[in-house]
């Protein structure tokens, strides 16, 4: 998933979320730091919320039972897979993928996973550690490798 995308889903979604949350235009347009002319036009799909507006959603209702559905659950991790498609970043420890995730590979400890809604990949680390997440599994597979490699 690139950022274009998750944008366009963030803009479709928006105006269920608000719904899901019994939230009127004004008050979630409050909580997104936009204008309420600028919340109707995303609805109607006229305009939209861009990078930080997508995020700022995805974050502020990450427990939407709409965005969970969307996107497979873990919001934060997709949005710093896109976010840091190119850098590598220490990632928190997570509970090990039981949910929205398929194991692909296991080697030596460490376990590739896939997001089974929005497919991307994440290396998970021997503690449940993510090592790095993207939607190229080429790219965590060489990553798998050089975390071997420093292990030896």
């Amino acid at each position: 998933m690139k950022r274009a995308q998750f944008i366009l889903i963030m803009d479709q979604q928006v105006k269920l979320i608000r719904n899901e949350y019994g939230l009127n235009q004004d008050k979630m347009a409050a909580l997104l730091g936009l204008s309420k002319k600028t919340l109707v036009e995303i609805e109607k799909g006229r305009s939209s919320l861009g990078w930080t507006g997508a995020v700022a959603l995805a974050s502020i209702f990450s427990n939407s039972t709409i965005i969970n559905n969307s996107l497979g659950g873990d919001v934060e991790d997709i949005i710093v897979a896109i976010a840091f498609s190119d850098v590598d970043v220490k990632y928190p420890r997570t509970m090990g993928g039981k949910i929205w995730w398929k194991t692909v590979l296991e080697k030596e400890g460490y376990v590739v996973q896939q997001n089974i809604l929005s497919h991307h990949y994440r290396l998970l680390d021997p503690d449940n550690r993510r090592r790095i997440a993207s939607f190229d599994y080429n790219e965590i597979e060489e990553h798998l490798d050089r975390e071997i490699l420093k292990k030896l």
